[in-house]
């Protein structure tokens, strides 16, 4: 693997739908993925299906044979802030399948959107929820291949627990600052929450502040996203890079910050293959230039 490969491999959220093996990995390599996301289960449900056996041998194989790290994003369903008891119980099963197929197909991490606090409860009842029901979850991750979970800010839409960087201090704490757990930065996330990355040195500050208030070591995934909207917008939609409202420097800089060392990127842009194997070699140009 190249050094400029290894610092940061780029890849993107690929198709798994007929199979991790069968559809994921030509999928990946038709988009140049150095490294890639899948869901493993419905996004938008609450099924958790169990794996075959035979596609994620074929899947772990493939991925190992390129080099290529390999993600999870969890179901955009759970929501550890709920007042509904029902959700947050099936957010405990779901988060918990999402963990167990990490360790089934090789995953280095599972990405969870941090949640809201709903029915008009204080953020601290539904921080205090988190924790209650977070926290065990991440003390059964005690083999050496579970994945870290990964916490994903929002763009702080509506009553959301972490939007702005300095909200993971409370999230952190609120988990012990447990060391399976890590950050997932959604650059239209952190754009969209008020962060402008797109202001000289933008980028730096940000990623300054994340070392500072979680510690060093804990991001270990960015989401690749350009905005369709301005900054502190509180809203999540996405934007091929450099056409969007953070355009292509913030990224150039993101390379170089001692904080990214190591880290994958992933694209989760609009378009088909051929507009993702673009944002994706895009990315691998101002990486490499």
């Amino acid at each position: 693997m190249s050094t400029k490969r290894s610092r940061n491999p780029i890849g993107g959220h690929i198709r798994v739908a007929g199979g991790l093996a069968t559809t994921g990995l030509p999928h990946a390599r038709d988009i140049g993925a150095e490294a890639v996301q899948v869901f493993v289960a419905n996004p938008r449900g609450w099924a958790t299906p169990a794996g075959t056996p035979a596609q994620d041998e074929a899947f772990r194989a493939g991925c190992a044979e390129g080099a290529v790290p390999v993600y999870i994003h969890a179901p955009y369903l759970i929501n550890f802030g709920s007042h509904t008891e029902a959700t947050a119980e099936r957010s405990v099963d779901s988060l918990r399948h999402s963990l167990r197929r990490g360790r089934d197909i090789g995953a280095l991490g599972v990405v969870v959107h941090t949640g809201s606090a709903t029915g008009g409860r204080a953020r601290e009842t539904a921080m205090a929820q988190v924790r209650e029901r977070v926290l065990p979850l991440l003390d059964e991750l005690t083999h050496d291949d579970d994945p870290p979970l990964l916490l994903e800010p929002t763009a702080g839409q509506g009553t959301s627990l972490c939007a702005l960087v300095e909200d993971l201090g409370p999230y952190f704490e609120a988990l012990d600052r447990h060391p399976k757990l890590g950050v997932c930065l959604d650059t239209c996330h952190v754009f969209a929450a008020g962060h402008d990355l797109a202001a000289p040195g933008g980028m730096k500050q940000t990623l300054d502040e994340l070392v500072d208030v979680t510690g060093a070591g804990r991001l270990k995934l960015i989401h690749a996203n350009d905005s369709k909207d301005i900054v502190g917008a509180h809203k999540d939609r996405h934007a091929n890079i450099g056409a969007g409202h953070i355009g292509e420097e913030p990224f150039r800089e993101l390379f170089t910050h001692p904080a990214t060392q190591g880290v994958p990127l992933v694209i989760e842009t609009p378009g088909g293959t051929e507009g993702h194997a673009a944002d994706v070699a895009r990315l691998k140009a101002l990486r490499d230039g």
